[in-house]
């Protein structure tokens, strides 16, 4: 048969400051490792803002890009339409061309 544990006042006590120091230091562990995890999420954190500043520069030069095709497409649009009436002014002068040189023909006939 089992001997029986005879727990004293001494004995109690004891465990109560074993555990008492085990629970202290669980708790430093603990608090050593949120400071651990709060510096490494802070380190990555820190990554996370330079990629958004180069990514807002990259934003930027596509603002920029974008502008300039803008004012491109601006440009040759006005260039066609300038272009457009061009052609019908010279079609215009072509036709009356093509009328006086017809009417001078029909009456020399």
């Amino acid at each position: 048969m089992e001997a029986m544990t005879r727990w004293t006042d001494d004995r109690m006590d004891d465990l109560k400051h074993q555990v008492d120091e085990l629970g202290r230091r669980m708790e430093k562990g603990f608090a050593e490792q949120r400071r651990e995890f709060n510096a490494r999420f802070d380190r990555i954190e820190a990554r996370f803002e330079k990629m958004d500043a180069r990514f807002e520069k990259v934003d930027e030069k596509f603002d920029k890009l974008d502008e300039r095709s803008n004012r491109t497409q601006e440009m040759i649009i006005g260039l066609h339409a300038t272009v457009t009436r061009i052609s019908l002014v010279f079609v215009a002068a072509l036709i009356g061309l093509i009328a006086t040189q017809t009417g001078l023909i029909l009456t020399q006939l």
